[in-house]
C-alpha cells in the first residue's frame, strides 16, 4: 500500500540565518495535507490496522491527530469516530468534520478523552494513539530520510513535543540514516512541560493539568519511550513562554508565509531566542511541525493578549 503523506521540502532560511548568522534549515511538515506531521505516522498506522482487519477508526486528539486519522480515513474509506477534549479549538473540531469524522467531545484534558476513545475502541474498531505506537513512530521517521536526501546533515534538531512521537520518531529517523549522533533539542510551553518537568525531578511525572495556549501539545504525561530518551541523554529540553511561541509564528509568517500554531512556534522561538543549548551549533534544523488548529483571527488575537 502506497504512503497517503507528501514528501515535504527541506530549505535553509536565509531569514533566519541572517538574523542568528546561523545556517537554519526548515523540514516544512506543516505542508501536509492535512497541516501538519501527523500525516506520516497517524496515516501509516491507520493502513496497518486496515491490513489487519479493521473496519473503522477511532482517535483521541487534541487536535491534529484526529485530523490527520479523519483525513486518512477518507482516503482509505473508513469511518473515523475522532474524541478530543474540551481545550480543543473549534477550528480544529471543524476541520475534523469535514474530512468526513464523526467529532466527540468529551473531557477537560486529552487523558479524559482517550478514555473515552479506548472504550469505544471495540468490534472492528481500532484505536489511533496519537503518541504511542511503534507504526506511528516509524511514520513519523521519514521525515529524517527526506532530510538525509535533501540537504546537509545538522549540528542539532528542534523540534516540539506534546506526547513525545515526533521526539521518538525523528530520534530513531536519525539512527536510520547514519546520523545518531546529532543532538535533539525538546521544546515544551511553560504550560505543558510534561517532559521538562520529569527531567527536573529526574522521574516520569504527571502534570495536574495543562495551562498553555499551545493545547496540541496538551498530555500530561509524555511517552515512557520519549522520557527514555531524554534521561539517557540522547534529547535535551527546554522551556519557552506562550507569549515567545506567539511571536514566532507571527515572524515566521512573515518570514516564510506560512501560518502555523503555537505548538510548532515552540520549536521556533528556542531558535530565534537564542537557546544555550545551540550557541556552539551551526547548522540547525527545525522541524516545522504546522498544527491546523490556527486562524489569523485566532493568531491577532494572541498578539493582542501578549503584547507581541
Amino acid at each position: 500500500m502506497s504512503q497517503l503523506h507528501l514528501e515535504t521540502p527541506y530549505v535553509q532560511s536565509h531569514a533566519l540565518g541572517q538574523t542568528l548568522n546561523k545556517n537554519i534549515w526548515l523540514k516544512l511538515d506543516a505542508l501536509q495535507p492535512c497541516g501538519s506531521f501527523k500525516a506520516r505516522g497517524m496515516a501509516a498506522a491507520c493502513q496497518d490496522y486496515l491490513a489487519n482487519g479493521a473496519t473503522s477508526f477511532v482517535s483521541s486528539s487534541g487536535g491534529n491527530a484526529g485530523l490527520a486519522v479523519a483525513w486518512a480515513g477518507r482516503l482509505l474509506q473508513v469511518p473515523v469516530t475522532v474524541v478530543v477534549p474540551e481545550s480543543t479549538k473549534q477550528r480544529a473540531k471543524d476541520l475534523i468534520a469535514a474530512e468526513g469524522a464523526n467529532v466527540i467531545v468529551h473531557g477537560e484534558s486529552w487523558v479524559e478523552a482517550h478514555g473515552l476513545a479506548t472504550e469505544m475502541a471495540q468490534d472492528g474498531a481500532a484505536l489511533l494513539h496519537p503518541f504511542e505506537s511503534p507504526v506511528t513512530w516509524a511514520g513519523h521517521a521519514t521525515m529524517v530520510a527526506e532530510m538525509a536526501q535533501q540537504g546537509p546533515k545538522p549540528d542539532a534538531v528542534v523540534l516540539s513535543v506534546g506526547g513525545g512521537g515526533l521526539l521518538i520518531g525523528v530520534a530513531q529517523g536519525l539512527d536510520q540514516v547514519g546520523w545518531g549522533d546529532v543532538p535533539i533539542l525538546a521544546i515544551e510551553t511553560e504550560g505543558a512541560a510534561s517532559l521538562h518537568g520529569s527531567r527536573m525531578a529526574n522521574k516520569h511525572i504527571t502534570l495536574d493539568k495543562i495551562t498553555t495556549i499551545a493545547t496540541t501539545l496538551g498530555a500530561k504525561q509524555v511517552s515512557p519511550t520519549a522520557w527514555e530518551l531524554v534521561k539517557s541523554g540522547r534529547a535535551a529540553t527546554q522551556l519557552v513562554t506562550d507569549a515567545q511561541a506567539v511571536a514566532a509564528c507571527v515572524q515566521f509568517l512573515d518570514d516564510h508565509r506560512i501560518l502555523v500554531e503555537p505548538a510548532c512556534g515552540a520549536a521556533l522561538a528556542a531558535v530565534l531566542n537564542n537557546s544555550d543549548f545551540l550557541a556552539d551549533k551551526q547548522t540547525i534544523a527545525v522541524i516545522v511541525c504546522g498544527g491546523a488548529g490556527i486562524t489569523l483571527e485566532q493568531l491577532n488575537q494572541w498578539r493582542t493578549e501578549f503584547d507581541v
